[in-house]
């Protein structure tokens, strides 16, 4: 099994990605936002690239049964339902729900991997599930980090460390041989070196900060909890669904260090 780490979906288009196992991150926020509106009973997530094709998505489906969730520099974008913090995809807000979903780089880089062989939405929140699903495919596989639009670049250490956990699960399994890429080793070696706190990794990482700063600070601590959204969002078609049906509520009105396991 050989596992490749690109550390930007802007350096990737759709042809790269045709046909390929993948995974895509974005820790904050877009990855864990899709875990919990599917734990919660959102029926479909349909990730699209840009705030006109919501629009144009929206206007051909049914009104009642269609959100539109997303943001645009962390905060909600005008005229949609929901934005990108996962304590707004509640039970009684997605349930029986589509969404088609519009975030500055994760939705991105899921619409460009819409040709994938197979392809699922992977974060700290459901770490352990990804990398079951890794074993159960036992083909290569890329992993992509949405990274970070932005002055500073676009990498993002959050993902780049969710990446290296993964990969340092895999290593686990005895059972298996894993082959690493230098940008595979390299995130290996940041989870081992910056992944035993994850609450001070988002605090202090340049997106954790700025999320702080604009209000969001409490996601900060649903994004670091690692399992506490035990599903595999895969893609199906054209959008994301849970492989397996589930419809349990989680309660994100208590942070993850206070609430059960769901």
């Amino acid at each position: 099994m050989k596992i490749d780490v690109t550390f930007s979906s802007g350096q990737l288009d759709e042809l790269q990605l045709r046909d390929r196992n993948i995974i895509v991150i974005d820790v904050l926020r877009s990855s864990t936002t899709i875990a919990v509106a599917l734990h919660n009973g959102a029926r479909e997530i349909i990730p699209v690239a840009s705030i006109e094709s919501a629009v144009k998505i929206s206007g051909s489906l049914f009104g009642e049964v269609t959100l539109r969730g997303g943001e645009r520099n962390g905060k909600i974008i005008d005229g949609f339902n929901l934005g990108n913090s996962p304590r707004e995809y509640t039970f009684t807000n997605v349930n029986g729900k589509s969404i088609i979903f519009c975030t500055t780089n994760g939705s991105v880089a899921m619409h460009k991997s819409r040709y994938a062989r197979n392809l699922a939405i992977g974060s700290f929140v459901n770490i352990s599930a990804i990398v079951d699903y890794i074993r159960e495919i036992n083909g290569d596989f890329q992993i992509i980090c949405s990274g970070r639009a932005g002055a500073f670049g676009n990498f993002s250490l959050e993902d780049a460390v969710c990446a290296g956990m993964m990969i340092n699960k895999l290593l686990d399994d005895e059972s298996i041989q894993v082959d690493m890429s230098d940008s595979a080793r390299a995130s290996l070696l940041l989870y081992r070196n910056l992944g035993r706190s994850l609450p001070k990794l988002l605090k202090t990482c340049d997106h954790g900060q700025y999320l702080a700063d604009i209000g969001f600070a409490e996601d900060l601590k649903i994004c670091g909890s690692i399992d506490s959204v035990p599903v595999l969002p895969v893609l199906s078609g054209t959008v994301i669904k849970l492989k397996k049906e589930e419809s349990r509520q989680i309660d994100l009105s208590v942070t993850p260090q206070e609430k059960q396991s769901p």
